[in-house]
């Protein structure tokens, strides 16, 4: 459904120009523009490779898409506009999405299987201890494109097993002027936003920050959000050089699974809290490149990552049941263990501190009388993670929050290394005028190094290598019709977090207390990928089939209601599918329509712990067998979106979000059956469906009121769901005794009806007198 933005190469080009002539000197600065012209096929985002000539179903938006269209993050950007996008609130908070792309997922949660690489301006920032992304780190008003390129791609290297995400950020040539805006409405959500940029002859600047607060939704869920990003550049016909710095402070909640039981008596009610995440980032990244001749492009970064965190969750006490029953009927032991043990305080704080620096050469030549484009590239990452994690004795209040009872004890103290390095070529060679092929490769090599501050228990040294090949072919009979086909292999290394937490006789809490544990091997994806895309007169098409195989997978394997669990690896799975993306524009009415089939499968037999599975045996494991669902994946996600320009000021939108039913996880094996008794509910998601609106006003020069309205119809629904138990009866008040307690499928319920209304302002060459339609382009 994104397919506009990459045929449109004529157009993007004089879009181009008017940004400035010193800018349309150096095509190496391309991937800055305000419009997707070229497509980002390697780390370092200096010089793309036309669309046509891109072996794979990539898609791509704007920053002026995230601003028509009010997203409130990145995550909500992607799933609005992006075929195959599926967000589950698993936090029910805006800035902590799960993001998933073809079943892979890009989560800012410790535990979720991550199968996809993030890249800001060539500097991947999956963060060290987990592979995370966390969200609320990306400013969105500082992009000024973004490229999602499927499959296996391994010339992005680690964690590439299901797509890479390249973001490029905006600069002062082409983002002059001013823009303000600011808005609020429902759940007492308020934002306030601001972009300067400018340029002389060789120099630029931007600068923009943004505020963001909101009580949240759901009962105890505030959140901050500050970012701001700045970028000066250096800019002629031969070089370029960027010093970008972006700092983000935020304070999320996000009390996500609540039991369907607590839901039905108030749908804003929140199973326990607190569960608070604070991250503080310094992020430099210096980038740049320069024409050797006329064919050879030398480009590369440098850059240094500071991140902090620290978290608070308030959770159920594990180990309440076996005290419980160790009382054996006692009415003293009772009261006592009721007045002291019930909740449980899990604090962490994790520092880590990346720094890195890249090189690309590319050529630009010919093979006889064919075009050929060849990139070699080298980079080098870094990264320290300092863990520390405390566990306090607490009392749950009526509330469902938690009260200290006992001083903090501190269980974990662990240092992880992680340094990398990678190699990779890749070349795309025209055979002919309509046939051109891509051949690619990545060499791998991973060290990790755990030390425990406390004890040697944690203590380990892990290596991990592999050469990841990739080709495709693009055969373009026509500028308007492009088929390709492909084939890819890529890995990941397990992290630290994953390292130290493998041993099922010694459960973790994510992300807290680890144990001596097996090694684990790295995951390893092989990716089939064909398609086709083109245009109709005024209809844009594409079509997708895909097959990824992941070799011994790692995925988190739960056991308790508090997140206790272990990494592991489970043999291979597979997500394969299809997509198929249709746009059009009519007049002024422009219309797009996606539609992904994702059928994400366990492939090798395993046993894994699900006490709260009705199929789970006396011990409380559930036997998955190949070909069952892998949870949290919907088989179908449907997107449709169209806008009108009624008059050449005013334009109004919709969009369409659509998912099937998926599995809850502790239902690995698809058999869980509720009972009514001990079991409750089905062990699934319910499918759902969801319509926002969108409008914009032009009330003078430079002036515009915007609005929007989400899920206009206030469905309920749910984007995620788990198995576990429940202590609280349908009043929400702690029952005693665990015989009381009942298994049911948690649900990560979504926002309901909102609206919101703002106002946004331009200054100089950032004043739009176009009418709203033409930005549709």
């Amino acid at each position: 459904m994104s397919l506009r933005f990459m045929l449109r190469g004529v157009v993007s080009a004089a879009s181009a120009l008017a940004a400035g002539a010193a800018l349309a000197q150096n095509p190496a600065a391309r991937l800055e523009a305000p419009t997707i012209e070229v497509i980002g096929t390697t780390p370092l985002p200096v010089l793309g490779t036309p669309a046509e000539q891109v072996p794979a179903n990539v898609q791509g938006a704007t920053g002026d898409d995230a601003r028509r269209r009010q997203s409130t993050s990145l995550p909500e950007l992607m799933q609005q506009q992006l075929t195959g996008v599926n967000v589950n609130e698993l936090q029910s908070n805006p800035f902590q999405p799960d993001v998933s792309f073809r079943g892979f997922v890009a989560s800012p949660l410790l535990g979720a299987p991550q199968g996809l690489s993030v890249f800001q301006d060539g500097v991947r920032i999956n963060e060290a201890f987990g592979d995370v992304v966390n969200w609320d780190l990306i400013p969105q008003s500082a992009i000024s494109s973004i490229n999602l390129i499927p499959g296996t791609n391994p010339v992005f290297g680690l964690n590439t097993l299901g797509g890479a995400l390249s973001i490029v950020t905006k600069s002062g040539f082409q983002y002059p002027g001013a823009l303000f805006q600011a808005y609020g409405g429902s759940f007492a959500r308020r934002a306030a936003e601001f972009e300067v940029g400018g340029h002389g002859e060789t120099m630029d600047y931007f600068l923009t920050g943004n505020l963001f607060k909101e009580n949240g939704w759901r009962d105890h869920s505030p959140s901050d959000v500050r970012q701001l990003f700045g970028k000066v550049g250096w800019e002629t016909s031969r070089s370029d050089l960027d010093v970008s710095y972006t700092w983000a402070d935020t304070d999320l909640t996000g009390n996500g699974l609540a039991p369907p039981t607590l839901l039905e008596q108030r749908r804003e009610a929140v199973f326990t809290f607190p569960d608070n995440t604070r991250n503080r980032l310094n992020f430099v990244n210096a980038s740049g490149s320069h024409w050797l001749n006329d064919d050879l492009l030398l480009a590369g970064n440098v850059y240094y990552r500071r991140l902090k965190t620290r978290t608070f969750n308030g959770d159920l006490n594990d180990e309440y049941e076996d005290a419980f029953e160790a009382c054996a009927g006692d009415p003293v032991c009772e009261a006592d263990l009721l007045a002291s043990e019930t909740g449980e305080n899990n604090r962490t704080f994790t520092s880590q501190r990346r720094y890195g620096l890249a090189a690309q050469l590319t050529h630009l030549g010919d093979i006889g009388a064919r075009r050929n484009r060849f990139t070699v590239g080298f980079n080098y990452d870094d990264g320290r993670s300092d863990f520390e994690q405390t566990e306090q004795e607490a009392v749950l209040s009526p509330e469902r929050g938690t009260v200290a009872v006992d001083d903090e004890e501190i269980d974990v103290n662990l240092r992880g290394t992680t340094r990398r390095y990678g190699i990779y070529v890749t070349d795309t060679w025209s055979l002919t005028d309509t046939a051109h092929l891509t051949l690619s490769g990545r060499y791998d090599h991973t060290r990790v190094e755990l030390d425990d501050r406390l004890s040697t228990a944690l203590d380990g040294r892990h290596r991990f290598e592999r050469f990841n090949p990739a080709v495709g072919i693009n055969l373009t009979p026509r500028p308007d019709l492009v088929y390709y086909a492909a084939y890819s292999e890529g890995s990941r290394a397990p992290t630290p977090i994953e390292l130290g937490c493998a041993d099922p006789a010694n459960p973790c809490i994510l992300p807290n207390a680890m144990a001596a544990d097996p090694p684990l091997d790295q995951v390893v994806a092989k990716t089939w990928e064909t398609g086709a895309r083109g245009r109709l007169g005024s209809i844009g098409w594409s079509a997708a089939l895909f097959r990824t195989t992941l070799h011994d997978d790692i995925h988190f394997i739960a056991s308790s209601t508090t997140g206790a669990g272990f990494f592991d690896n489970v043999g291979r799975t597979r997500r394969q599918g299809l997509e198929l993306g249709l746009n059009g524009r009519h007049g002024d009415f422009t219309w797009s329509a996606g539609y992904a089939f994702v059928d994400a499968t366990f492939e090798s037999p395993l046993t894994i712990l699900a006490e709260d599975n009705s199929t789970a045996d006396a011990a409380g494991f559930i036997t998955v067998q190949p070909g069952d669902r892998i949870p949290l994946i919907p088989k179908h996600t449907l997107k449709l979106t169209g806008e009108y320009a009624v008059t050449p000021d005013w334009s109004v939108g919709a969009t369409v979000i659509a998912a099937s039913e998926q599995f809850a996880r502790g239902n690995e094996n698809n058999d869980h059956q509720p009972d009514g008794v001990q079991f409750l509910h089905s062990g699934e998601v319910s499918g759902y469906a969801v319509v926002n609106l969108h409008t914009r006003y032009r009330i003078a020069r430079g002036w515009e009121l915007f609005g929007r309205v989400y899920n206009v119809f206030d469905k309920e629904y749910a984007t995620a769901g788990a198995l576990a138990i429940n202590p609280f009866d349908a009043a929400g008040q702690f029952q005693p005794d665990p015989d009381d307690w009942r298994s049911e499928t948690f649900l990560a319920p979504g926002a309901p009806l909102g609206a919101w209304i703002g106002v946004r302002y331009a200054l100089g060459d950032r004043q739009t007198s176009r009418a709203p339609a033409a930005d549709f382009d």
